[in-house]
């Protein structure tokens, strides 16, 4: 799903909002989790999941294609850990029963 089917998907379900006010609206939402995670800040989504920025030190690799070593400078990862209310969505959806696991989604 790219950022413009997002925003076409709040305009969809808000009947309030023009699309320009969608496309601001998910815009704002994207950049207070960008500010949020370049401070250092955990992101926790309830019934959704965590997004946690790590900083990763430097190390020893090697070139997959040369095989030689060479030095992995260190770098800011982001990962993000899936709520067990999303798993479970995602697993009844993929077994067929999508009922139970989209009212477990809307309830939180």
């Amino acid at each position: 799903m790219t950022k413009a089917e997002i925003v076409q998907a709040v305009y969809g379900r808000l009947g309030g909002f023009s699309k320009k006010e969608s496309a601001d609206l998910v815009d704002l939402v994207f950049e207070t989790m960008k500010e949020t995670l370049g401070r250092g800040e955990k992101i926790k989504i309830s019934g959704f999941g965590n997004f946690v920025l790590r900083d990763k030190r430097q190390r020893q690799g090697r070139n997959p294609q040369t095989g030689d070593p060479i030095v992995i400078t260190e770098r800011r990862v982001l990962s993000f850990k899936a709520s067990q209310i999303l798993k479970h969505a995602l697993n009844q959806r993929a077994s067929g029963s999508n009922g139970a696991a989209a009212s477990a989604v809307a309830e939180e």
